[in-house]
């Protein structure tokens, strides 16, 4: 497992940096966004944009919120985020988004594994081939920026191009001696810190030396309710260090910066929900047999950056990386009345969705004394890597009055994911566990997955007149493999029993145009292959693949501007992947064939300050953000894959809501400002059906809204205040894996920001 900075040394760096602040400020005259223009200009060939300025000029669909558009409402959670973006789908799970379900344009969202997640460039999900699954997701609260790319500008990023990528910035290296630091404390001892420290200072001629720490931790008891109390909260801590070398102003300038990452998180959290009548009566409330459940990971991330400009004209920018997460998610399994243990054990999912037949199970669950080996705990237990290397050429050129924008990109990676789980059983009495058989390490998987993938792509952004065409192609060469080795042979010394392996070779294609109309109004159309690739030891199964069209236009002018892109997503065929958080009743792995669907939408934006109406030197910022998904099997079949079963031509796809919105209004002034946000997300089925949404299976609709206010003591020293979920809405925020979730309850926090 990765080997991290000890939880205690990183409170004390943090809480020494946060009073250090205010002293440094003192004297300081300078800021992170006024001393850089382009922060992210090391990564520039990389990413598709890095500012929403030339998100406008990306033919296809790009939203990117800046460092100003995060700090308004201070979020940690990046499913509050994400409701600024449309066309974003997301499953809350533990109310603090400590591991989101992300999708895109309907592409599922179980664990953000149907998309591309990046930080800096690299890719973040723990194994992007092997396991993409993202039980490790970046803290939200320590980034810069974010961009979520769509549609056929989202083929260069890979291998899944079907929804998109999201794209996590994190702090850059401030060009002058620059300093932050942010102090929350709220409701359920909620306590959160983020700081950092950083520069440049020239050494020799034009070469200059720069760093930066950043630290972060977040921790609260949680807002569930164990029936015989104990923690149901989390405690994180997060750091990041980058050290480089910038000679940007030589004959030849070049750049090489080196980024340590790493994160600490245990969270007392369960799969394990409430019945429909039980979460009724209190949703707030769990159940006693849940009370041991806890998340430990750790992660540790190395990236080496290197950017050279031969021409004002040609530069290549390549990054090595290295990504290590450990994490053991220790939580209830299943229940046995007899004591009949592991061998025995029925699965809490089929518990909670059946009370009554499994009433005697229910019991136990519900704080009932129960018999030796009654309980039964799983140690998930899983160890990834990820690494691999880079390299993006840009090349900027002209042929006549056309010019053209050229980016080629070779990337190497491998990762792997270790299965070690056992499972041991337990005695409930008194609303205590105590264990009485230990499991054998290894004994319930014993596994390895890996991938191997060469990676390709070619794009051309051509400028002619008024149009922008920008064509480009990605080549996947991958290969997939699974050993499964005897439960019984924890050391692995036998080999294998069972290797599979898959191999593909696939070319992903894109095509987007823009055409500006005028100054004010500018149309654009996209068409893009969606591929993602089949899990290690399916070999049998065939890809994802779809065939992506999108069409719309902007609008600016003044103080307005505006968004609207329709899009038509047609599978040929749709995967789905085995999880314990999409339900469980299946082998956990299997992939399954969903056949021909069809998923269409709108996307709308929004945005204009009311101020220039009025004479006043006030800001008044509102925008709207909508979003129309309607998303249908075209094709009967039967399946085990616990979200679809049994599927009829027709059917709705689950977790997808058919409308979303979210209107944000803002006061602004000179030393304060107010800013209010409401979102609303539609009602969901839990599962593929049509018609009305049985009770047991819907997820209801509900408007929540959040707000942020800050006023400014001094120039550096400025108060905040917090209330998420404002009017304290009550809601089911999921049914999977067992049983209702709610959603986070209000939430008030207050807090103290200085900058320099």
């Amino acid at each position: 497992m990765p080997s991290v900075v000890s939880r205690h040394a990183l409170r004390n760096l943090l809480l020494g940096t946060a009073f250090a602040l205010p002293a440094l400020a003192q004297g300081a005259e300078t800021s992170l966004d006024d001393a850089q223009d382009d922060p992210y200009r090391l990564l520039s060939t990389v990413l598709v944009t890095s500012s929403a300025a030339d998100a406008a000029d990306v033919a296809g669909s790009v939203s990117f919120l800046s460092d100003a558009d995060l700090s308004v409402q201070a979020q940690t959670d990046v499913l509050r985020v994400l409701r600024a973006v449309p066309g974003v789908n997301i499953q809350e799970e533990d109310g603090y988004g400590l591991r989101p379900n992300i999708g895109l344009r309907g592409s599922g969202s179980d664990r953000s594994s149907r998309i591309v997640l990046m930080e800096d460039g690299v890719p973040i999900a723990p194994a992007p081939y092997a396991s993409p699954s993202a039980y490790y997701f970046p803290t939200t609260g320590r980034m810069h920026a974010i961009e979520v790319t769509k549609g056929p500008a989202a083929v260069r990023y890979g291998p899944r191009t079907t929804g998109g990528a999201i794209n996590l910035f994190s702090t850059p290296v401030p060009e002058d001696f620059s300093g932050f630091a942010q102090a929350f404390y709220g409701t359920d001892d909620r306590q959160r810190a983020h700081a950092w420290l950083g520069g440049r200072e020239q050494i020799a001629g034009t070469l200059e030396a720069g760093g930066l720490i950043e630290l972060f931790h977040d921790e609260t008891d949680g807002f569930k309710r164990l029936d015989s109390g104990g923690p149901t909260g989390f405690d994180a801590d997060d750091i990041v260090m980058k050290l480089g070398l910038y000679n940007e102003d030589a004959a030849l300038p070049q750049s090489l910066e080196f980024k340590y990452q790493s994160r600490e998180e245990t969270s007392n959290e369960t799969y394990l929900g409430l019945t429909l009548d039980d979460f009724r009566a209190d949703p707030y409330r769990r159940y006693d047999a849940s009370r041991n459940d806890e998340f430990n990971g750790e992660n540790e991330l190395f990236q080496l950056t290197h950017k050279v400009e031969f021409t004002p004209n040609l530069s290549l920018t390549t990054f090595a990386y290295r990504h290590d997460f450990f994490r053991n998610w220790y939580k209830l399994q299943g229940i046995s009345a007899t004591g009949a243990g592991a061998s025995g054990d029925t699965g809490i999912s089929n518990i909670i969705a059946d009370p009554i037949a499994f009433a005697a199970e229910f019991d136990i669950i519900t704080g009932a004394t129960s018999v030796d080996d009654s309980i039964v705990l799983r140690a998930n237990r899983r160890d990834y890597s990820s690494e691999g290397i880079q390299s993006v050429l840009n090349w900027q050129t002209n042929t006549g009055n056309v010019a053209h924008d050229v980016t080629v990109g070779l990337r190497v990676h491998e990762d792997e994911e270790d299965r070690f789980q056992e499972e041991d059983a337990y005695r409930l009495q008194d609303g205590e566990l105590f264990l009485t058989t230990a499991g054998a390490p290894g004994s319930q998987a014993n596994r390895v997955s890996s991938g191997e993938a060469l990676a390709l792509f070619v794009e051309d952004r051509i400028r002619w007149d008024r149009w922008t065409v920008t064509a480009g192609a990605r080549f996947e060469d991958y290969e997939l493999s699974r050993a499964d080795y005897d439960t019984a042979d924890p050391t692995r010394s036998n080999g294998p029993d069972r290797v599979r392996t898959l191999e593909d070779q696939v070319v992903v294609p894109g095509l987007g145009v823009l055409y500006d109309v005028s100054d004010e109004l500018t149309l654009l159309a996209g068409v893009h292959k969606g591929f993602a690739i089949a899990s290690p030891g399916n070999t049998s199964s065939n890809a994802e693949e779809s065939v992506n069209y999108e069409a719309g236009g902007r609008y600016a002018k003044g103080a307005f501007s505006a968004e609207a892109i329709a899009y038509f997503n047609d599978y040929s065929n749709l995967l789905g992947a085995c999880t314990n958080s999409s339900g469980g009743n299946c082998v956990i792995g299997d992939q399954f064939d969903g056949g021909e669907v069809d998923v269409k939408g709108l996307e709308l934006t929004a945005s204009w300050d009311a101020a220039q109406l009025l004479d006043t030197g006030l800001s008044l910022p509102i925008a709207l953000v909508y979003t129309w998904t309607d998303a249908e099997f075209q094709e009967a079949f039967q399946s085990s894959y616990e979200p679809w079963g049994n599927v009829v031509a027709g059917d709705e796809l689950p977790y997808l809501p058919e409308n979303q919105l979210t209107l944000t209004a803002g006061i602004e002034a000179a030393r304060w400002g107010v800013n209010l946000q409401g979102n609303y997300v539609d009602e969901a089925r839990a599962r593929a059906g049509q018609g009305a949404i049985p009770a047991g299976e819907r997820i209801d609709g509900r408007w929540v809204a959040d707000a942020a206010a800050w006023f400014d003591l001094t120039e550096r020293l400025r108060v905040r205040a917090k209330i998420e979920n404002l009017f304290d809405e009550v809601y089911a925020a999921s049914i999977d894996p067992a049983g209702l979730r709610p959603g986070k309850p209000q939430e008030i926090l207050i807090g103290l920001e200085v900058a320099f």
